[in-house]
């Protein structure tokens, strides 16, 4: 386990990034008592919409658009 501080931190930032993404722990410490832990996580590969793919999966009833029975006194 490799801890920092936070100013040793910010002038080798792109090293803390590479021995993070190897899977080595890399904690940043501050004088405030707080900590924080680097840890590599995947990023998800955003997919182009399709137009259609939700077909099926969504509905509106028939009454939709009907008042409610609750707002019938302001519809007055």
């Amino acid at each position: 386990m490799e801890t920092y501080t936070v100013e040793k931190a910010q002038n080798s930032l792109n090293e803390l990034l590479a021995e993070a993404r190897k899977g080595k722990a890399v904690f940043i410490t501050a004088e405030e008592g707080w900590a924080v832990k680097l840890v590599p996580t995947p990023i998800a590969a955003k997919q182009p919409r399709k137009a259609g793919s939700a077909r099926g999966q969504v509905w509106m009833s028939d009454d939709f658009d009907e008042p409610l029975e609750d707002f019938a006194d302001y519809m007055k």
